[in-house]
């Protein structure tokens, strides 16, 4: 599955509150499924100065996208060794 640039949107801005609180976009909360209750989890890059937020499913699927590629590894190491 390939990322398209095309599909990356500005929704405007927000302003960090005296509670480092921010409100999301409604357009963008629309759009990507965001609903109240929701847990967005909260990533970033100091030296970039980047900040993200990822939805409770996002995450679960990127772990088991990495763990993924970790179980086939072990899985080749473990026929290497035992053909070894």
């Amino acid at each position: 599955m390939g990322h398209s640039l095309h599909d990356k949107k500005l929704y405007g801005t927000a302003t960090v509150g005296t509670k480092g609180q921010i409100v999301i976009p409604a357009e963008a909360r629309e759009e990507l499924g965001i609903s109240s209750g929701d847990k967005l989890y909260i990533a970033g890059s100091v030296s970039k100065r980047v900040l993200f937020c990822l939805k409770e499913e996002q995450l679960r699927e990127l772990i088991e996208q990495l763990t993924q590629g970790v179980d086939a590894a072990n899985h080749i190491i473990d026929q290497a060794k035992k053909k070894g």
